[in-house]
């Protein structure tokens, strides 16, 4: 009978991370030619839990950052969303103190993956005084551009 890993575990899962490499081909027609830095979820969790209370992120704003700190032309935005959904679930799993909930999607949409879904990110951000507007059926957090980042 095989137990089901924990969070945590699945986070400690990548010893090969982080890493740049050259863009691969596919990729090319969108960003051009350089190199593309792929986190670890340490990277990923750090940047997250450095966001403060009043501020918010977004993905593609973390994997800049972590683009410009190992000198590469993109950071993997999909490995950095796959990571802050990994750390989110982990943070809960634990009740350690990682505010996932201020790290966005691309234009300040809320994450349906997050532990408890929109209602839980949306509560915690309007507890913290951000005004969330349904736009169809996503949320988003009211005039976002306009916000203060801590990371975007």
């Amino acid at each position: 009978m095989s137990m089901k890993k924990s969070w945590r575990d699945r986070l400690a899962g990548y010893p090969h991370l982080p890493s740049v490499k050259e863009i691969p081909a596919p990729m090319r027609k969108r960003h051009g030619e350089g190199t593309i830095a792929t986190p670890s979820p340490r990277e990923v969790e750090e940047a997250m839990r450095g966001v403060p209370e009043g501020r918010l992120a977004t993905v593609l704003g973390i994997g800049e950052d972590i683009a410009v700190r190992h000198h590469a032309t993109i950071g993997c935005t999909v490995t950095t969303a796959i990571f802050a959904h990994m750390v989110a679930h982990a943070t809960e799993e634990a009740q350690e103190r990682t505010p996932y909930w201020r790290t966005l999607k691309i234009g300040g949409e809320l994450n349906p993956k997050y532990p408890g879904g929109i209602e839980a990110q949306m509560a915690r951000l309007e507890a913290e005084g951000h005004t969330v507007v349904q736009r169809g059926k996503r949320y988003f957090v009211e005039d976002f551009a306009k916000k203060p980042s801590g990371t975007r």
